[in-house]
């Protein structure tokens, strides 16, 4: 990496620190066509962790049949104990994925759900209001068992089939996941539409219904090349928790639109010129994502990666 670069120069109204969630061992190996073998998965989240990264969401304990590329929930999880001071969250889609979670110590979990009725039934064969009551128990023992619960909300600025999505549906929906008992509401833009103008639209709405910034995290999508500027808006707007993936990896295999996820390292080098600490070291980062792309057998589509690693050697060895 270059001395002394990026510079930093700090802009007013942004947070001191940002919280990455970071997501690439889940959202983005749940879109690999192959299947990513146990270990591998295990060694990309300690190499994060040794990044700095000190939430990393490992699984989901969906059905097999649905995501087969996170199958191996059982056995992964249990690799992952010695990761003091990382918070592992977990996706659990129902009460029997809240049981598989729980038994293997669990501690934070996410629930996800629509802000539009197509995707829900894409996602989860139920209708929005429906998707809701199957949450509620959900969350209810989650916190009952004292586990943190995130509330994730896709389709927040856009929808493949619906097409624009209007902001008070959206504050509406957010709202309902929250009242359900959710500590925070991740703001999901699946597939890559969201501009600044509605970023800052819509969390204002959700302001206007008394939803607090530190309650809300952003997940945008940079399918538009439009996730870092709709990232700084939702920073100037009061939000600290951003997910990213590492490398850019990532979609969703339920909205085929959807490409790569905000990359963390471009969100990093962002953060790193602004002056705003993740915590996070951007050299250790985009070695991790070089040797997770030698096993993929494909260069990061991250452009930070591309320009500190343009190379991107692909030997399994490294």
């Amino acid at each position: 990496m270059t001395d002394g670069l990026p510079m930093t120069v700090p802009a007013s109204g942004l947070p001191s620190r940002v919280r990455i969630h970071e997501v690439g061992a889940r959202d983005g190996l749940q879109n690999e066509k192959a299947t990513v073998p146990t270990e591998v998965k295990a060694e990309f989240i300690h190499r994060l962790a040794d990044a700095g990264l000190t939430t990393i969401e490992a699984t989901s304990f969906v059905h097999p049949k649905w995501v087969p590329q996170l199958a191996d929930a059982e056995d992964l999880f249990p690799l992952l104990g010695d990761l003091d001071g990382v918070e592992l969250p977990v996706l659990v889609p129902n009460a029997r994925g809240l049981d598989r979670a729980l038994a293997l110590g669990a501690r934070r979990i996410a629930v996800f759900g629509s802000a539009t009725e197509s995707f829900a039934r894409a996602n989860l064969n139920r209708s929005v209001d429906e998707s809701l009551a199957m949450f509620a128990p959900v969350v209810a023992r989650a916190r009952a068992e004292g586990v943190h619960v995130r509330g994730y909300l896709s389709m927040c600025f856009g929808d493949p089939w619906e097409g624009a999505v209007p902001v008070a549906q959206v504050v509406r929906t957010a709202k309902s996941l929250l009242d359900l008992g959710c500590d925070e509401l991740s703001l999901g833009d699946t597939i890559g539409v969201a501009t600044p103008g509605h970023v800052a639209a819509l969390l204002t709405g959700l302001a206007e219904r008394g939803v607090a910034a530190g309650a809300v995290g952003v997940h945008f999508h940079d399918t538009y090349g439009q996730a870092l500027a709709n990232t700084l808006v939702a920073l100037q707007h009061g939000v600290t928790t951003v997910d990213a993936s590492a490398g850019g990896l990532g979609g969703c295999p339920y909205a085929k639109s959807a490409t790569g996820n905000l990359a963390t390292e471009d969100l990093v080098w962002m953060l790193d010129g602004l002056g705003v600490e993740t915590g996070v070291d951007l050299g250790r980062l985009t070695a991790t994502s070089v040797w997770l792309a030698g096993r993929l057998g494909r260069p990061s589509p991250s452009r930070t990666v591309r320009a500190l690693a343009p190379d991107q050697a692909q030997s399994p060895e490294e």
